[in-house]
């Protein structure tokens, strides 16, 4: 039997930009003769990618008890004076699964760089090799105490640590008090070579984008409204998409109708983003803490300005005031930060030109996808 990859991915969106690292380099795996298998905690087999991954033969689990299941469980074991918690129901699910299908390799996709070395520890156990993916670092969320000797452990002895961006693999070793040497910086992958999108030819009002998951202890959407309120930004012809869906966008909406903001749209999830670009001349993303955002990347591709913070690795890829603007997290630093991007709006057309040529000089020769793909196929060939 050809020797397989399973892939677990803690990403609680149905799809999320954290998953389209591993989620391009299936072809790549595929095709050097290696099965693909994907457990996640719910899986919606009708969402357009997981439909996309079952067609080209990639088998998924879901680990999650279907909901009426879970909840008929948990009363029968109060009843007998147990508790059930659903973190132990996935790790008993992947434990099941490692032992059913012994993988040759597991990769372990996180959202922030420790939420799932619990499944490295199982790994560990079980004799199987692994690498993990860490697609985010928070400055203010650090491990527990009780967590770190098994964390540590689990970093340590991966086959590979990857980071989306220089900033995270930083931050990473500052909160483990470690040098990773098995770690290793894989920007996330975006699509090259396809041109910039044309810019909008109205400029009666500066169309930005902000997107994003709505979460806004990570993505700070809270901030763009906080500043459209102030009386230079309401009397300025600009307008704030949010794209994307997420928990707080009911909050949000309430924020911008106490606030009185006409300005302020929701788009929710688009089918084709890139192809939206065309409708706005700028990215303006507030936020707290991040990777390397596909989205920077994306708007850079697509010629468009980007407005964001130095949260994560955007300075990595943008220029300030050259390709861009950023400024520190928070709503005074980024104020500042969209001040100064207005008042170089007539330059923002150049800037974004300027991004998308730029862009190709700040990532790596060979693309993302392929770059991990072949770290993970030597792995499972040593």
């Amino acid at each position: 039997m050809a020797p397989s990859i399973a892939i677990i991915s803690t990403c609680i969106e149905e799809w999320g930009g954290s998953e389209e690292l591993w989620g391009r380099s299936i072809p790549i795996l595929q095709a050097a003769g290696l099965g693909i298998v994907v457990y996640k905690d719910r899986i919606n087999r009708q969402h357009p990618r997981w439909a996309a991954l079952a067609r080209s033969g990639v088998r998924m689990f879901d680990l999650q008890t279907p909901k009426w299941k879970f909840f008929a469980r948990k009363a029968l074991l109060r009843m007998r004076k147990r508790y059930w918690y659903e973190s132990s129901e996935l790790r008993r699910a992947f434990t099941h699964r490692l032992s059913a299908d012994r993988p040759a390799l597991v990769v372990i996709a996180q959202g922030i760089n420790f939420d799932g070395l619990n499944y490295a520890q199982d790994c560990i156990a079980a004799g199987i090799p692994f690498v993990v993916i860490c697609q985010k670092a928070v400055d203010f969320y650090w491990p527990q105490p009780d967590q770190r000797p098994g964390m540590i452990k689990a970093l340590t002895e991966a086959r590979k640590c990857f980071f989306v961006s220089r900033h995270n693999q930083a931050l990473t070793e500052e909160q483990f008090g470690i040098r990773l040497r098995n770690a290793q910086v894989v920007f996330n992958p975006v699509d090259r070579g396809v041109g910039p999108v044309p810019y909008p030819a109205d400029r009666s009002a500066y169309r930005l984008a902000c997107i994003g998951r709505l979460f806004v202890l990570d993505k700070g959407q809270d901030i763009l409204i906080r500043l459209l309120a102030r009386p230079k930004w309401r009397d300025r012809p600009v307008e704030l998409t949010f794209i994307g869906t997420g928990v707080d966008r009911e909050g949000l909406a309430a924020m911008a109708r106490m606030y009185g903001l006409t300005n302020v749209h929701f788009a929710g999830q688009l089918a084709d983003v890139r192809a939206s670009w065309r409708n706005f001349h700028a990215l303006a993303l507030p936020s707290r803490s991040e990777g390397l955002p596909l989205v920077v990347l994306e708007a850079m591709a697509a010629g468009r300005v980007v407005i964001t913070t130095t949260a994560g690795g955007s300075q990595e890829v943008i220029v300030d005031g050259v390709t861009g603007f950023i400024g520190d997290t928070g709503t005074e630093s980024f104020d500042g930060a969209l001040e100064r991007a207005w008042q170089r709006r007539d330059e923002w057309e150049a800037m974004g030109l300027a991004a998308c040529r730029d862009l190709p000089n700040r990532l790596p020769d060979v693309a993302a996808e392929a770059e991990f793909a072949k770290v993970l196929i030597s792995i499972v060939h040593e």
